[in-house]
């Protein structure tokens, strides 16, 4: 599993039938400070994150394994929203309710 920040939408108006439902989210790996590394990634949603959520994220055969994406041509998914972690006693997140700030 690997932390994420959802950055963005992803809409396909032609897709293979077996995508067909999905929201697709653009995400940014972060490091456990919170910072932004690596490349975009598109992802499936399967529960219900938004732009501004820390997420959860798998990929590769991992990303086949939950509910929504069993069986279908999906190469990265979101399972699970982040509402905080703590590091060694240090708290370095907690989710706002207006979508995360990073704790100081």
């Amino acid at each position: 599993m690997l932390i994420g920040r959802v950055t963005g939408t992803l809409v396909a108006s032609q897709k293979d039938v077996s995508l067909e439902g999905f929201k697709l989210l653009i995400l940014r790996q972060l490091d456990v400070e919170g910072r932004e590394t690596g490349a975009h990634v598109v992802a499936a949603d399967a529960v219900g994150a938004g732009v501004g959520d820390v997420v959860l994220w798998a990929s590769g055969s991992s990303a086949r394994q939950t509910e929504m994406t069993r069986d279908r041509p999906c190469d990265a998914v979101v399972m699970a929203i982040v509402d905080s972690w703590e590091i060694e006693g240090a708290q370095k997140y907690r989710k706002t309710p207006a979508g995360g700030p990073w704790a100081s």
